[in-house]
């Protein structure tokens, strides 16, 4: 083969040396040939890649196009069901809410309706019109001084660092202009954050922006600081999140330059690998020690905790510390496991986590069932895009819902999966600034606050369809989803409600399924680990 090729590219030095001789150009030959021969004696004395040593020149056409071919998948092979993590019919929709564009399809659903896991909602004959200032969910109802008055649909968490500034910005101006919040993600409170909307400050295992540089430590002083802003209106503690559950967060190395790095006070241009757990806490009862000194140290200001759902033994054995010792925590954010992230090992994002339905659903019924849910508001996160996502999760017992990728995608993300590489190619997840500066921060705040409104006011339409008023009237019998053997089901069907103060009496723990009865004898308020039970 390397002798065919050198007989070939001698036969065209030849030829094209023969058009020169007429022309008078030979240099432009060398110019054109020179490159090819260069490269094939490349490809034939490196030892790293057999195809490119085999084949000389034209094996590079292999890895150009493995390079392209999410771009050729995206935009000549998929259709609007097919793409993932997120199909192009949910991108499109996002799209054109951002822009205020032609929201209405034509000609019917496209989707099969008899597939499985298709679902759906019924109407009333005598719809209503619900009003856009009920719509909001007051937290901090139980130990907090000053609560906070939140909208049903927020800016999920997204770090800076994971995020480009510019993107960080936009997002903060739109939640400004949206009325709505963003909550900062781990990486830390940046001034990037600061732009006038209000903030939750996400605290996780690394303590980015409280923490002592020498051990990585939580700082309460370094805390106290940034939590008195005015800007910062809630804190939440990240104990997982649903991309990577188990393990801390993963900030690659191309990604922490000088400003991240001082802003999260860790090493530049090396990887940020957050601890998988807490230094500050080790037991339930532990976790709302914490909770409640936050909230002291912060002013008063909600304080609550993210998760996505392990074993279930230990968020019943946070339920049991916040019956025994009184404190409540002011919310819970369920993260589910197809949640999102820039950069996670696959087997994490494939294959550890509970899924949002079945965590959020057995999440809500343990706090149904202890009679504490009416005091601690559940916030749903994890591929939620549309009105008829933020109505699904809300019939499962969330009282609000966040979302990251769909406000990336009104930023202009365009799903390139390329955000662990800092080579994101619309600015938005990358801090390189040749990518980020043509990322135009006040369009692209407009966008996302147009988003965000008209994704509640589809909400606020379908809610009148059902013939409903307030969004917490929504409830599980209310979402029919059809099943792979053909069955249709509600949720409550899939999943039936606790009755509140059910798990109080333990009379009643035995009448419940094997799961329960495991999750119930197995949990004590003074460890996360298997308590032995009577199951």
């Amino acid at each position: 083969m390397v002798r065919e090729f050198y007989a070939i590219s001698i036969a065209l030095i030849v030829f094209f040396a023969g058009l020169s001789w007429i022309w008078s150009s030979a240099i432009w030959v060398f110019l054109v040939i020179g490159p090819i021969i260069a490269l094939g004696v490349i490809d034939t004395l490196q030892s790293r890649h057999a195809i490119r040593r085999n084949f000389p020149v034209i094996g590079n056409l292999r890895y150009l196009m493995e390079l392209i071919r999410p771009e050729l998948q995206q935009y000549f092979v998929e259709n609007n069901h097919d793409g993932r993590p997120i199909p192009r019919e949910v991108r499109s929709v996002v799209y054109q809410r951002a822009k205020g564009e032609l929201q209405t399809i034509p000609f019917g659903t496209q989707r099969d309706v008899h597939e499985a896991n298709f679902e759906w909602i019924q109407h009333t004959i005598v719809p209503t019109e619900p009003s856009p200032h009920d719509l909001y969910v007051n937290i901090g109802k139980k130990n907090c001084p000053n609560p906070y008055k939140a909208n049903l649909f927020n800016i999920s968490a997204m770090s800076y660092g994971a995020l480009s500034p510019a993107a960080v910005q936009a997002l903060n101006q739109g939640a400004k202009k949206g009325g709505f919040y963003h909550n900062t993600g781990e990486g830390g409170l940046s001034p990037h954050h600061l732009h006038g909307g209000d903030v939750v400050w996400q605290i996780g295992t690394g303590y980015f922006g409280c923490r002592n540089v020498s051990d990585g430590t939580f700082n309460e002083k370094a805390f106290q600081e940034r939590a008195s802003l005015e800007s910062v209106r809630m804190i939440e503690i990240k104990l997982s999140q649903g991309a990577k559950p188990g393990k801390g967060g993963i900030l690659p190395a191309p990604k922490v330059n000088k400003e991240v790095a001082e802003i999260r006070l860790v090493t530049p241009y090396q990887d940020v690998c957050s601890p998988p757990a807490h230094t500050s806490f080790k037991t339930p009862e532990g976790l709302l020690q914490f909770v409640k000194k936050l909230r002291e140290l912060s002013g008063g200001k909600p304080v609550g905790f993210k998760l996505c759902l392990g074993f279930r033994h230990e968020f019943v054995a946070v339920a049991k510390a916040i019956r025994k010792t009184g404190i409540y925590p002011d919310f819970i954010t369920v993260d589910g496991a197809e949640g999102g992230t820039g950069a996670a090992p696959l087997e994490f994002s494939n294959s550890v986590g509970t899924p949002l339905d079945e965590g959020l659903a057995f999440v809500v019924d343990t706090l149904r069932g202890f009679d504490l849910k009416r005091d601690i508001p559940v916030i749903a996160s994890g591929k939620v895009f549309t009105s008829f996502d933020l109505l699904s999760k809300l019939a499962m017992g969330a009282d609000l819902c966040n979302s990251a990728r769909g406000m990336m995608l009104a930023l202009g993300c365009i799903q390139a999966l390329r955000c662990n590489t800092n080579q994101c190619p619309t600015g938005v997840a990358t801090t390189d600034k040749s990518l980020w500066r043509g990322l135009h921060v006040p369009s692209k705040a407009e966008r996302v606050a147009n988003y965000q409104r008209e994704t509640v006011m589809h909400f606020k339409d379908l809610l009148g369809a059902m013939g409903y008023l307030e969004a917490h009237s929504v409830k599980r019998t209310d979402v029919y989803r059809r099943l792979a053997d053909g069955a249709v089901k509600t949720y409550e069907d899939i999943f039936p409600t606790m009755p509140e103060g059910f798990l109080l009496d333990e009379k009643n723990w035995r009448t419940l399924p094997t799961m329960w009865q495991r999750a119930l004898y197995e949990s004590d308020p003074s460890t996360f680990s298997v308590f032995p039970g009577r199951a």
